[in-house]
């Protein structure tokens, strides 16, 4: 996926360990507001969210980011702060993604990514643990990187489904399950939290409370009615997840409401273009001629003008894929009045801002793919209207 080619190419891999902690509620991100904002900001209003991970060498953006948008809504449930496992996920959707590329017969996308939804329905199936008791390396190993163990699961799938047999062998998911042991570990049936014995089910039930169905998909493009779902049509969306479209100015709008009402929003964009600059922790809408060094010197920076048409222009020419998954939590103000949107990545603690980026509305308007947002942060009218 180019979100992975860009964290190797434009900015380096940061390849930290993220320390464990058994009593979890004591570990969130520090950082405050006043630490992530430069000088060319005001008004700076940042929600709680944990601390700034590194996806490393894979392309796992969407569980990184989606996984952080859960902790921060259990946090504003007032159930403390828990470092949730990221790869737990990553493991069991690697499983559907076989199956649903056996079952099509090769004819599927087969990768690293996924889409927010899918990080939320695989809490709902699978439940979820902790980072302690499940991180997703294998033994010896302190570096994500899943590039050999793609290779192999694919060159796995790609050979089964070659076989001059007239039907597939019984053996097949089993075989491809010890490929995934094999770099990620085995996945726990039982872990100890805090001296209490869960499941993944039970954990996310019990301790998280955790519900899907106080998540909703969200996306804007108007080759879809306005006020209904429809199947997303990007690479990602492996799962056929569904989302319901709004205008554009809603949409933003929406993120803007959420954010001063205490909520957090999981952001799917495009950051393959001139104006996203991980190692400048800023995103301006800005012409891919433009002097990225001058640009990038100003949060106040002129900026190309947006609109629903000139982004759906984008999207339909294939400018705008979706590139990579982020977490929206806090926004705030330039000095001249422009709204910029505190992101935090997972690309470890890059930049001059300790992982996170400053994205302008424009930058927001133009690239945004899709959105996943809790239901209560919605107004009532919006909420309304998707029944």
């Amino acid at each position: 996926m180019k979100r992975f080619l860009l964290v190797l190419l434009g900015f380096g891999m940061a390849c930290s360990v993220i320390a464990q902690n058994e009593k979890l509620e004591t570990s969130p991100d520090p950082t405050g507001i006043k630490a992530i904002s430069g000088s060319g900001f005001v008004d700076g209003k940042k929600q709680f969210c944990t601390r700034v991970k590194d996806q490393e060498r894979t392309g796992t953006c969407w569980s990184f980011s989606a996984t952080s948008l859960v902790e921060s809504q259990v946090y504003k449930n007032r159930l403390g702060a828990y470092d949730i496992s990221e790869m737990f996920a990553v493991r069991n959707l690697y499983v559907e993604k076989a199956k649903n590329y056996v079952l099509r017969q090769g004819h599927a996308q087969f990768s690293e990514g996924a889409l927010g939804h899918d990080l939320m329905r695989a809490i709902a199936t699978y439940g979820t643990v902790t980072e302690q008791a499940y991180n997703g390396l294998a033994k010896g190993e302190k570096v994500y990187d899943h590039e050999m163990m793609f290779k192999a699961l694919n060159k796995y799938l790609d050979s089964t489904l070659k076989t001059k047999s007239k039907s597939l062998s019984a053996d097949w998911l089993p075989g491809y399950n010890k490929i995934l042991d094999q770099y990620m570990g085995p996945l726990p049936e039982v872990f100890l939290y805090n001296g209490q014995k869960f499941t993944p089910q039970t954990f996310a039930k019990n301790v998280l409370k955790f519900n899907a169905d106080e998540y909703v998909n969200i996306t804007s493009f108007t080759h879809h009615p306005m006020y209904q779902s429809f199947v997303l049509e990007v690479p990602d969306n492996f799962s056929n997840g569904s989302y319901f479209n709004i205008p554009l100015q809603e949409m933003i709008e929406m993120v803007k409401r959420a954010i001063a009402s205490g909520y957090t929003v999981l952001w799917d964009t495009d950051v393959s273009n001139n104006g996203f600059n991980g190692k400048r922790g800023m995103a301006l809408n800005i012409k891919s001629t433009e002097n990225v060094d001058n640009a990038f010197a100003n949060p106040d920076t002129k900026e190309e003008p947006y609109s629903a048409t000139i982004r759906q222009q984008l999207f339909e020419n294939l400018t705008t894929q979706d590139d990579h998954l982020m977490h929206i939590v806090g926004i705030e103000k330039s000095k001249e009045g422009k709204t910029f949107f505190i992101v935090k990545n997972s690309w470890g603690e890059v930049g001059p801002y300790g992982g996170y980026v400053h994205v302008s509305e424009s930058y927001f308007a133009i690239n945004t793919i899709s959105l996943v947002v809790p239901k209560a942060a919605l107004e009532l009218g919006l909420r309304e209207k998707m029944k």
